[in-house]
């Protein structure tokens, strides 16, 4: 199997989960910024909006090789935080679990950002 190809796999794998979750945050706004505020963080409906998008776009952006670098800073920046903000009670086991799994992730965006998106992408078609 080509680089390309493994490259192309892994920004699928990558992108999966945040198309889905911000697809799930979009529909579901008000219960999204609910749940933002009962972490405490600040203006919960603007949050929702910023993070849906953040996710679905930014998910998007990786899976199809577009812009892919931005697409891979932001949503390292975003998995890195929502880490320590929403999965930084290390006393449940789950929540344990989620934070390495959120810092394994950010780890592959880092990889992304570093080599780019491979040859099966739009980001090389416009080069």
């Amino acid at each position: 199997m080509s680089n390309d190809v493994i490259v192309l796999l892994g920004r699928i794998l990558l992108a999966i989960i945040f198309i889905f979750s911000g697809f799930g945050k979009l529909t579901d706004l008000g219960g999204t910024a609910g749940y933002f505020g009962g972490l405490g963080l600040p203006l919960p409906q603007a949050t929702a909006w910023l993070v849906a998008l953040v996710e679905f776009l930014g998910g998007l952006g990786v899976l199809v090789g577009f812009q892919t670098r931005i697409s891979a800073v932001l949503l390292a920046i975003f998995t890195f935080a929502s880490a320590f903000i929403a999965h930084f009670n290390f006393a449940d086991q789950m929540q344990l679990i989620q934070f390495l799994k959120n810092l394994a992730i950010t780890g592959g965006f880092l990889a992304l950002i570093a080599h780019g998106p491979g040859a099966l992408s739009i980001d090389s078609r416009r080069r």
